[in-house]
């Protein structure tokens, strides 16, 4: 018995909202190398202007970004009626940020660097939960 990938089932979107450039690009990267259809964004703003799509998704969130805060857009995404699961991620370890996260209904939250297997096995919960 030989050993499969294991590709999902139907493809799955994951946004990615970062100002780091670096850990943007890296996420996606990872993303699409496990089978994920990835949108990035730059900015809070960028991600929040986008038109709604009512695809599966889940979301993964800096929290601690400049001007629009992660905990802000998840505000946002309640206020606009997404129900798109959250992971949020943080480069600070910070208490009251993980707690403000998940009352607003995050369901993982990773600090960074993020470690791609509990981030692949996060998204991989999320998305079979949502199956």
């Amino acid at each position: 018995m030989g050993l499969h990938a294991v590709t999902p089932a139907k493809p799955r979107l994951v946004y990615v909202v970062d100002d780091d450039a670096s850990v943007r690009k890296a996420i996606g990267r990872l993303m699409r190398s496990s089978g994920f259809e990835v949108e990035e964004f730059a900015s809070p703003q960028e991600f929040l202007d986008q038109p709604a799509d009512p695809a599966p998704a889940c979301v993964l969130l800096d929290i601690t970004m400049p001007e629009v805060t992660g905990l802000e857009v998840q505000e946002q995404l309640h206020a606009r009626g997404h129900q798109w699961p959250v992971i949020a991620i943080s480069a600070r370890e910070d208490d009251a940020a993980r707690d403000a996260s998940r009352l607003l209904g995050a369901r993982f939250f990773l600090r960074k660097p993020v470690d791609a297997s509990a981030l692949l096995d996060a998204i991989a919960w999320i998305t079979d939960a949502r199956a």
